[in-house]
């Protein structure tokens, strides 16, 4: 298997600008897809700790991959969060549009995912949210990627442990199956933290691409909790096994891909035919989104 593709920075375009200047101000966790000739993307906007934190989940469509009109938004407050991370934006087979919703659990370190689903993508703020990824009270679950392989769904999401509220930062990716995208069962981690590696501390799956044999994968990674927030992203491959699901992943060698200005974040990497999104710190600490034609 090849590898997947990773940004080259220079002559990316930046599709989403922060709501605001400075660190702690972010567009981005992209979620993309390509449906009727047209691209959509789901994003989070974010302003600082103590000024609301992750305020909304933003859905918006494109012709040419870059210049973005939105369709719909959804804030914190319809799913009595703290803050939102990373939406996953798909389509079913029968047409219809899911947005899945990261959501803060207030006072706690908590996190679960609530689905939205409408059969336009206009309609997604007012469906109902289900709660399909409860998490637990020893572990909160976020950011899922999600894979519909033709017969089952496919799901990889980052999994924080609860135990302790100062090490509730750390995370691994763990794997689940579902026969509608919404009744998961979980298989196991797959993909975890490397011992004296730049993803010592914590890996996040961003987004897979299913090839012969199995699937590339980008994924976030961080060596220490002062990193939280400034992860860099590598790069993974997984097995497809006999019976249809997959195996856990084998990281990349080498360094990861990383911003250019300090503190170097560039995570949330995605991918459709032709492009990647991802987010990035810009010169002046806050995250933007970026894309870059990549074959």
């Amino acid at each position: 298997m090849s590898r997947f593709p990773l940004p080259r920075w220079a002559g990316a375009t930046v599709v989403v600008e922060p709501p605001a200047t400075g660190p702690g101000t972010w567009a981005g966790g992209p979620s993309a897809v390509v449906h009727g000739g047209e691209t959509f993307l789901a994003y989070r906007l974010r302003r600082p700790i103590g000024e609301g934190r992750g305020y909304a989940n933003v859905v918006a469509r494109s012709g040419d991959g870059e210049r973005f009109t939105t369709v719909t938004e959804v804030g914190k407050e319809r799913f009595g969060g703290a803050s939102l991370e990373r939406p996953a934006l798909v389509v079913t087979p029968e047409g219809r549009w899911r947005l899945y919703v990261s959501v803060a659990t207030p006072g706690t370190k908590h996190w679960r995912v609530d689905l939205l689903e409408a059969d336009e993508p206009e309609k997604l703020a007012e469906a109902p949210a289900v709660t399909v990824l409860p998490g637990d009270a020893t572990a909160g679950v976020k950011d899922p990627v999600l894979h519909f392989d033709g017969r089952r769904w496919h799901l990889w999401a980052s999994v924080h442990p609860l135990e302790s509220w100062e090490h509730a930062d750390r995370m691994s990716t763990w794997y689940a199956t579902s026969p509608d995208g919404l009744d998961w069962t979980w298989r196991g981690v797959a993909l975890a933290p490397r011992p004296g590696e730049w993803d010592a501390r914590g890996v996040r799956v961003s987004a897979v691409v299913p090839v012969e044999g199995g699937l590339l994968a980008s994924y976030d990674g961080r060596a220490t909790a002062e990193e939280n927030w400034e992860e860099r992203t590598g790069t993974a491959t997984a097995p497809l096994r006999a019976d249809g699901t997959y195996g856990e992943f084998e990281p990349a060698p080498g360094r990861p891909c990383q911003s250019p200005f300090a503190p170097h974040g560039l995570r949330y990497l995605t991918a459709v035919p032709g492009r990647i999104y991802y987010e990035a710190t810009r010169p002046d600490g806050a995250h933007e989104l970026r894309t870059e034609v990549r074959a």
